[in-house]
C-alpha cells in the first residue's frame, strides 16, 4: 500500500510575522533579565520605544488602507458622476479682462483660469450661453470641454484618475505626518517622565551612599 507524501503547509504572512515578533520579544526579555546593570527605568524606556515602533507600523498600515479605500470610494463616485453628467464642447465667445501681471500675488495675472463667456447646446437641443472658468490661454472662437447636469447647466467636472491618485497620496502623507507627530509627542512625554523618575532615584541613591564612600556622616557629630 503506497501513500502519497503530505504537502507541507505554508503559514500565512501575518502568522509568520507574528511568530518572528514573539521570538524577538522573548529574546529581548531574556537579554534584559541577564543584564545586571539594567534598571527598571531602562527596561521601561526600551518598552516605550518598542511600543512606539509597533504603533507606528500598525498606524501606517491603517493610513495606507484608509487612503486606498478613500481612493476607491472617490473613484466610484467619479464614475457615477460621469454616468449622470453629459460631456459636451462649448464655443468661447469672450473672456473677462485679465489684470496685468505683477499687480499682486493673488491678482488675476497670476491665476491659471479666468471667467469666460461660452455658448453650448444642451442635451435637449436648446442653445445656451453662460460664464464658466476656462484656462487663461483660451482664445475667442476656440472650444472648451463642458460638463452639463440633467438641466443642461454647467456642473463640476468629475475627478480624473490623476486627481484621485494625487488626493489619495496627499491623504496618506497627511495621515502619516499626523500619526508620526502624535506618536512622537506621546513618546517624548513618556521618556521625560522616565528621565525624571531616574533622576529622583539617582538623587535618593546619592544621598544614601555618598556619605559612606566619602568618609563623612550624614549627621554632624558634637565634640
Amino acid at each position: 500500500m503506497s501513500s502519497s507524501p503530505r504537502s507541507a503547509r505554508i503559514a500565512p504572512l501575518s502568522e509568520r510575522a507574528g511568530r518572528h515578533l514573539r521570538r524577538a520579544l522573548r529574546r529581548r526579555r531574556s537579554v534584559q533579565r541577564d543584564e545586571p546593570l539594567s534598571r527598571p527605568v531602562d527596561r521601561a524606556r526600551s518598552r516605550a520605544w518598542l511600543i512606539a515602533g509597533l504603533a507606528l507600523v500598525v498606524g501606517l498600515a491603517g493610513v495606507v488602507a484608509a487612503a486606498v479605500l478613500g481612493y476607491r470610494a472617490a473613484g466610484r463616485t467619479a464614475e457615477a458622476e460621469r454616468g449622470r453628467l453629459h460631456r459636451t464642447e462649448a464655443l468661447v465667445l469672450d473672456k473677462a479682462p485679465v489684470e496685468e501681471p505683477g499687480v499682486g500675488r493673488w491678482s488675476g495675472g497670476h491665476q491659471k483660469r479666468t471667467d469666460t463667456s461660452v455658448a453650448w447646446t444642451s442635451p435637449d437641443g436648446l442653445a445656451r450661453t453662460g460664464t464658466v472658468e476656462a484656462p487663461r490661454s483660451t482664445v475667442t472662437g476656440a472650444t472648451v470641454v463642458l460638463w452639463l447636469d440633467e438641466n443642461g447647466l454647467p456642473a463640476t467636472a468629475p475627478a480624473t484618475p490623476v486627481g484621485l491618485a494625487v488626493g489619495a497620496v496627499c491623504t496618506g502623507l497627511a495621515g502619516t505626518a499626523t500619526l508620526t507627530a502624535l506618536l512622537g509627542g506621546v513618546l517624548a512625554l513618556r521618556l521625560r517622565v522616565l528621565d525624571r523618575r531616574a533622576e529622583r532615584a539617582w538623587e535618593r541613591s546619592w544621598a544614601r551612599w555618598e556619605p559612606r564612600w566619602s568618609g563623612r556622616t550624614s549627621q554632624p557629630q558634637d565634640d
